[in-house]
């Protein structure tokens, strides 16, 4: 081999290495952030290798559990049992802590947990907090299998995901979809905590697992939003991001309940309009609407159009970053406030009160 022909044959590997190297980035590129070829590719008895997540269901598919909620009619002879419920559960430890949806276990006298293994075990409710709709429940058994959590990588819009739970009992069952919209992670409630996906929530769905490619739980399912009756939610389901659900869990255990700051107001983003009106430097802040006249608040002599622009020195962007921050806080802490009031820039102490939460 001449060294004319030595140097087109190596031209020729470089580029066909370079091309190679192109199309596996260009392919990582349009997979989720969290996924990975290694996870998406599966090889097959025929010597295929096809796209497939069955790696996935097979990580956290184990630790997804149905729960059977029954409750004891006390006015028959016998106190007769009857179904009352069925929903899903996640096994989060091998302690045997589990996650499910509080509005599944809420009517239960007594709870069974069936694991895919074939065992079952009668659970104990360690603690539930209606405000997230989460419950945590307690078994006792040995070698159980746990779901990897996604605690560190926040799902984002467009990611690929999987819902894993015990739809209509029909057992263990597995629906794909994407991420439609996320929220916060924060401890004040409603849809915006959510994430949104499209992947099928069905009833027996809620308490189940909702897992990324790489099979690590990334929420908890917990509803469907559902128009004109239980004829479908058109794609629109909810599911607790695992932050925020891991944060509940770990406050569950500890106190049996979860304890939330309060502040006794309400209030609103600044639009252009009310800034001009209060003479604010800018549209950054909430603006107090109402205040509980036997709340923490009024002890401390905040007013209705009060601007809050920081809390204990953080700036303050927006309504639902302050009822999240009042919301961790401690009851009985006390902390500072600062707020324009009539146009002019002054601190607030206030010591926080207890939010009151009735299942």
């Amino acid at each position: 081999m001449t060294f004319k022909h030595l140097f087109i044959y190596l031209g020729k590997a470089t580029l066909l290495g370079l091309f190679m190297a192109a199309v596996i980035l260009t392919v990582n590129q349009l997979l989720p952030h969290n996924a990975s070829l290694n996870n998406l590719f599966e090889p097959r008895s025929n010597g295929n290798v096809e796209l497939s997540f069955a790696k996935a269901v097979r990580r956290a598919a184990p630790a997804v559990v149905n729960i059977y909620s029954l409750s004891i009619d006390k006015r028959q002879p016998l106190g007769n049992s009857a179904l009352q419920g069925l929903g899903s559960g996640v096994i989060m430890s091998q302690q045997g802590y589990i996650l499910t949806n509080f509005h599944v276990i809420k009517q239960a006298d007594e709870i069974v947990v069936a694991l895919q293994d074939g065992r079952k075990f009668t659970s104990e409710v360690v603690g539930s907090d209606p405000e997230t709709d989460l419950s945590v429940l307690k078994i006792e058994g040995e070698n159980l299998p746990t779901v990897p959590l996604g605690l560190s990588t926040p799902a984002e819009v467009g990611d690929v995901v999987l819902a894993i739970g015990n739809p209509y009992n029909l057992g263990q069952t597995i629906t794909q979809g994407i991420i439609s919209a996320t929220g916060r992670n924060g401890l004040s409630s409603g849809y915006l905590d959510f994430l949104q996906t499209d992947a099928a929530i069905n009833a027996g769905n809620s308490g189940g697992a909702l897992i990324d490619t790489n099979g690590s739980l990334i929420g908890i399912n917990t509803a469907a939003f559902k128009i004109g009756g239980d004829n479908g939610g058109h794609g629109i389901n909810f599911a607790i991001p695992i932050k925020l659900a891991h944060s509940i869990m770990g406050k569950l255990i500890k106190d049996g309940r979860v304890i939330r700051g309060a502040l006794g107001i309400s209030g609103e983003p600044v639009v252009p309009v009310m800034a001009q009106i209060l003479n604010l430097p800018s549209l950054n802040g909430v603006v107090v609407t109402g205040v509980d006249p036997n709340g923490p608040a009024a002890k401390a002599k905040l007013k209705v159009r009060d601007v809050i622009t920081q809390y204990q020195q953080e700036d303050v962007p927006g309504v639902e970053m302050l009822m999240d921050r009042i919301a961790e806080t401690q009851p009985g802490s006390q902390v500072t406030m600062t707020l324009i009031r009539d146009g002019k820039a002054m601190e607030l102490p206030i010591i926080i009160g207890e939010k009151n939460i009735t299942p």
